[in-house]
């Protein structure tokens, strides 16, 4: 699993040990923390290995999941240039291993290939309303051409391959400090800051808690063969940004006082919301965690750790 110490990337470790796997975690630990991956330890099946994916790595093993790449704006603006490296180079080394020992990848793409969408909601048939040359564009950018090379792996090689696009996930063992929308506003109404929005708050997002979307990752890894995606999975439930925020604060029985106006970043998209249709029919998967509740155990993991022992990864968070 490359990106497995990260916040994903932890949780589908701990399922797969969990019902037997052996599980290698690749890691480079640029966005990730490595304490989160000590539990793992106890697992004789678990392996931790720091590694950068944008190198080659050899290992013979039956799957591959390529979760490996920078994922909050903050953190893939910071250094675009590595992002895209990471999402391209990176899914040609877990391509070419899933070749060489016939393994079946499957690759966490995102919503951020439909870019700011003139499409609501977004089936996997739009192909998107993105910015090549923006600041988001390696991110957005690094994961469609990140797709072109699994299909393109698939129509020559034959590897057996599975896409999903990801839409905003959420819940324990997030980084406080990942510059996500979710994290920030729990961050703040637990200190009895003031929750800062960028622009009104209008803007729209769906919100997925961890254990639905970790299911939907395994219920993919094990579909029908020939069923490749790409396939959304997210939580159709749309909120605005001032929903979530006024909902964080009543959550978290909070002070705060929410905020609005801080400059929009550019190419923001103003409506986010995944078509599961797909999903649905081919996996049997919708998410089962309602908004409140999911919050709610985040809100709570966040109160059980210490600010102090974690560090943002970058200067932009």
């Amino acid at each position: 699993m490359t990106g497995g110490a990260g916040f994903l990337g932890v949780h589908l470790c701990g399922r797969l040990l969990r019902r037997g796997d052996e599980v290698i975690c690749l890691d480079n630990f640029f966005t990730s923390q490595e304490s989160h991956v000590a539990p793992l330890r106890d697992f004789r099946g678990f392996q931790l290995v720091r590694h950068d994916v944008v190198e080659p790595f050899r290992y013979e093993v039956d799957e591959i999941y390529n979760l490996a790449c920078p994922a909050a704006p903050g953190h893939y603006q910071y250094n675009p240039i590595k992002t895209m490296k990471t999402s391209v180079m990176g899914a040609i080394n877990a391509l070419g291993l899933a070749k060489r020992v016939r393994a079946r990848i499957l690759h966490t793409s995102t919503s951020e290939v439909y870019g700011d969408p003139e499409v609501h909601p977004q089936p996997e048939s739009y192909r998107g309303n993105v910015n090549p040359i923006g600041p988001r564009a390696c991110y957005d950018e690094g994961k469609r051409a990140a797709e072109t090379l699994m299909f393109d792996y698939h129509r020559q090689h034959g590897v057996q391959i599975k896409v999903v696009r990801i839409f905003n996930t959420y819940g324990p063992w997030m980084h406080p400090f990942d510059g996500r929308v979710v994290s920030n506003f729990i961050r703040q109404a637990i200190a009895g800051e003031d929750i800062t929005l960028f622009g009104d708050g209008s803007q729209t997002r769906s919100f997925c808690y961890v254990d639905d979307m970790i299911d939907a990752l395994i219920a993919m890894m094990d579909s029908r063969a020939d069923f490749t995606g790409p396939v959304n999975i997210g939580n159709p439930d749309e909120f605005t940004v001032l929903e979530l925020a006024r909902m964080v604060v009543q959550v978290s029985q909070s002070r705060s006082k929410v905020v609005t106006g801080r400059p929009l970043p550019p190419d923001d998209p103003a409506k986010r919301k995944p078509d599961i249709a797909l999903a649905r029919k081919e996996l049997g998967w919708q998410p089962r965690i309602p908004l409140q509740e999911g919050l709610r155990r985040t809100v709570e993991w966040f109160r059980s750790i210490r600010l102090t022992d974690y560090r943002p990864p970058t200067p932009n968070y």
